[in-house]
């Protein structure tokens, strides 16, 4: 089986034994670096990426599927050629239309129709964006897709999504699917849309293999990971992820959780931050440092950074909705050391996760029956965990195989492939998750978490 990740930053793609999911091979190739506030991609590129990394796999795999970075915006005219360059999930130059589209309808409506209060991540605000900047484009526009539709076009020839990639459009509901009157909103209709299919109905054939209706990166990590009601996965990659599984759809007017669906005919209450390991990557070049000596940096200094807070807020940010802030350093002294500054760069992304975390218990999604897993390039890090732990007061699991997306695609390309029910395959392929990573006692958390809500309040305005 065969799966594909198309992130931010690169494609991978992994082959993995249909009996027990042990992983055969993994490709991998980079994708153009993209910086907000515009963040766009010409879609051709992300199939270049790919393309290679498909050629062993032809003939050699019988079913494969895609999942690929959420809500990025690919425009199609007649002929499903590419109109212009996709607007990524990153992209906040949406951000006064998503303030627009809520004033319009209100956070409690939007939340009740699809899920979502919408912000400049959503595809519906930077249709809005493409219908008040480049009306003549939206004007051509017969066809929207996400990142991961676009590669199944690619492979297959037939425009199809899943439940999961189509809950994070901003028009599309669990209950009712495409929203025309949302979708009006912005000066289109459902016609515009593509299939949503179910999560193990084939999308078609790609030189002999089945494909899959493929998903959202999300999703597919949820998948890879087996999640459970009561499990939490924190993702720390580019953005930040806090997702659940839940039963039923969540519906919150704040607009920190986000309703999605997931990719087994369940839900995935999620937040989402713009701003995780950048941060810190940041801070390490600022240092001179590598990641590993930045993590060892953080963890000799003291619980609360000698009172330095960092704001991580590099790239504005997404949850709280705050796409033209910038980060800051507050509570600077003139023995502040080069260790207090790397444990605030991590300090300020994790009490960013733990709000998440909050936001999803106060939604009602159950989140403390189960695992804490952690995922993702952050997991590699010897400071992420051993911090979020710290500021949970939780034993935290460390899943050793960062590349779960990749790994959910080809759980859900085995249950095409075999008619089983994905969850049924992400057990049976299941193995022990990884390291487990203890709270240190030493760090108070309600301390450094109230240093961190007062340092961002200037932010929040």
């Amino acid at each position: 089986m065969a799966g594909v990740d198309s992130s931010t930053q690169s494609v991978t793609v992994e082959v993995r034994d249909l009996d027990d999911g042990t992983l055969i091979t993994r490709t991998r190739a980079p994708h153009p670096v993209t910086t907000p506030p515009r963040s766009e991609v010409d879609p051709d590129l992300w199939w270049r990426a790919l393309e290679p990394l498909l050629e062993p796999v032809a003939g050699a795999v019988e079913a494969i599927s895609v999942a690929a970075q959420q809500h990025g915006l690919v425009a199609l005219g007649a002929d499903d050629r590419v109109l212009r360059p996709a607007k990524l999930w990153n992209d906040t130059e949406s951000a006064p239309d998503a303030t627009e589209l809520v004033a319009r309808l209100g956070p409690a409506t939007w939340a009740q129709r699809c899920g979502s209060v919408p912000v400049a991540a959503l595809t519906i605000t930077k249709l809005a964006w493409l219908a008040r900047n480049e009306p003549d484009v939206h004007a051509r526009v017969r066809r929207v897709l996400l990142p991961h539709d676009w590669l199944t076009l690619r492979l297959t020839g037939h425009a199809v999504t899943d439940r999961g990639d189509a809950s994070g459009t901003g028009y599309w509901s669990p209950d009712g699917g495409w929203q025309d009157e949302l979708l009006a909103l912005v000066g289109l209709d459902v016609t515009v849309c593509p299939e949503v299919l179910g999560p193990v109905e084939a999308a078609g054939g790609w030189r002999g293999v089945v494909v899959g209706p493929g998903t959202g990166d999300n999703m597919a990590a949820a998948l890879g990971l087996g999640l459970r009601p009561g499990d939490v996965a924190v993702s720390i990659g580019t953005s930040g992820v806090v997702s659940a599984v839940a039963a039923a759809p969540t519906s919150d007017a704040t607009g920190a959780v986000s309703g999605f669906a997931d990719a087994t005919g369940r839900f995935l209450p999620l937040v989402c931050t713009l701003n995780a390991t950048k941060v810190t990557d940041a801070v390490a070049r600022l240092l001179g440092v590598g990641h590993d000596e930045l993590a060892a940096l953080a963890l000799a200094a003291p619980s609360g950074a000698g009172g330095t807070v960092l704001v991580p807020y590099f790239d504005g940010e997404r949850t709280p909705n705050l796409p033209d802030a910038t980060g800051s350093i507050v509570g600077l002294r003139s023995d502040v050391t080069r260790e207090c500054l790397a444990r605030a760069a991590f300090e300020g992304v994790g009490c960013g996760l733990v709000d998440a975390l909050d936001a999803l218990a106060v939604a009602g999604v159950p989140v403390d029956a189960g695992r804490l897993l952690v995922v993702g390039g952050g997991a590699r890090s010897a400071a992420y965990p051993r911090i979020l732990a710290s500021l949970t007061g939780r034993t935290v699991t460390v899943v050793d195989d960062p590349d779960q997306v990749a790994a959910g695609a080809c759980i859900q390309a085995a249950a095409v492939r075999t008619g089983a029910a994905p969850l049924e395959v992400a057990v049976a392929w299941a193995r022990d998750a990884g390291r487990v990573v203890d709270p240190d006692p030493s760090v108070d958390a309600p301390a450094v978490r109230h240093a961190h809500r007062a340092a961002t309040a200037t932010a929040r305005g």
